[in-house]
């Protein structure tokens, strides 16, 4: 009998209580399934772009965030984190995509969603739920890194 190898696909996810301490819990989620997979190539950027994603949902919202790492049979994670606030910001919104501008040097926050610009291959958000965005029940933000693309930065809206 012959054996059948299987691509390398899995999918973890985690609910994330509001606490200042969801984002260093998703960073170790992080280390651990890409580590026990052997995806240490990835792990600096995906480790970084997870904690600025879960750091805002607890920043900007009052309610829980949830975690999903999926490895795509091409090589591709993708990272999404859920957050009950509606609001999609640049650069994951409609289009034409809004660009983050830097933030100011003096600033002590504004930059994470400007280092999924300049690090992930592709990424996109939308709503969730019914009814218009006022209504919705959260919003869901994910990216993408590694695999078999060319690299560069994209946007790409699912």
């Amino acid at each position: 009998m012959g054996t059948v190898s299987l691509p390398d696909t899995w999918v973890y996810a985690l609910r994330l209580p509001h606490d200042p301490r969801a984002a260093r819990v998703a960073r170790m989620t992080v280390r651990a399934a890409l580590n026990g997979h052997g995806r240490g190539e990835i792990l600096d950027t995906v480790e970084l772009l997870t904690s600025e994603l879960v750091t805002n949902a607890y920043r900007h919202t009052n309610g829980p965030a949830s975690l999903r790492l999926t490895a795509l049979a091409d090589g591709r994670l993708r990272v999404g984190v859920w957050d009950s606030h509606p609001r999609i910001p640049a650069p994951f919104g409609e289009p034409p995509w809004g660009r983050v501008p830097p933030a100011p040097t003096e600033a002590e926050g504004g930059r994470g969603l400007r280092l999924v610009q300049e690090y992930a291959d592709s990424w996109g958000g939308w709503p969730i739920g019914d009814g218009p965005l006022e209504r919705a029940a959260g919003k869901l933000l994910w990216f993408e890194v590694g695999g078999q693309q060319g690299g560069g930065t994209r946007t790409v809206r699912a």
